[in-house]
């Protein structure tokens, strides 16, 4: 009797030497996977990965597409195409979705605010949980006001909600606006890169038999 580990369901990346020889559509496909859902990011991201040499890994094709959106957001400082920039900038950001919501679209985030939501693991009672996801929303609402067009997005790593609050204080209070633009997309790259090595990883593991 063969038992298979249960990975039918999980996503999967394709070989990353196949990049070149992929569709648009599949090449979209597999950012989403590693990003979010993003026609911006597509149209940002597309033609680097068209017009880089093949990539040897997915972290150098993460770590290509954190440089293409820092460069974004290094325009937008100097003033260059502001509107049209800033527009496809933010709405790539705000592909993520806030931290706290009760209901999270994306598989993949779910599963990486799962330490954000408590589940009464150290003892706290319910309340306590419920107060602390009321914070968090009541702090990406500070947040976006604070920063127009903007969304908080952190890579949180197993960070613990205490954890992720104090840094959304700290970062509302410092009210950098460049800062906070270069802040999400390395947030955001350092998820994609954590969410390759993952997928891959999986991908490896060997079915089990007996």
């Amino acid at each position: 009797m063969s038992v298979m580990s249960d990975t039918s369901s999980r996503p999967s990346l394709p070989p990353i030497t196949s990049l070149p020889t992929l569709s648009d559509a599949s090449l979209a496909s597999t950012l989403d996977l590693l990003f979010e859902p993003s026609e911006e990011l597509h149209a940002l991201a597309l033609p680097v990965v068209r017009g880089a040499a093949p990539f040897a890994s997915y972290a150098e094709l993460v770590e290509a597409l954190r440089q293409a959106l820092l460069d974004v957001a290094a325009r937008l400082e100097r003033g260059i195409d502001v509107r049209t920039l800033r527009r496809q900038l933010h709405a790539v950001l705000e592909s993520h979705p806030r931290l706290g919501e009760r209901r999270v679209a994306s598989p993949l985030s779910a599963e990486e605010q799962k330490n954000l939501r408590g589940g009464n693991a150290d003892g706290a009672s319910q309340e306590a949980e419920d107060e602390g996801l009321r914070r968090l929303r009541d702090l990406n609402g500070e947040y976006e006001k604070k920063f127009p067009g903007l969304r908080y997005v952190v890579f949180v790593n197993g960070r613990g909600r205490d954890v992720i609050i104090e840094d959304m204080k700290k970062r509302i209070a410092r009210g950098d606006f460049a800062a906070e633009e270069r802040e999400a997309i390395n947030a955001m790259c350092d998820i994609a890169a954590d969410r390759a090595a993952k997928l891959q990883a999986a991908t490896l593991t060997p079915s089990l038999t007996s």
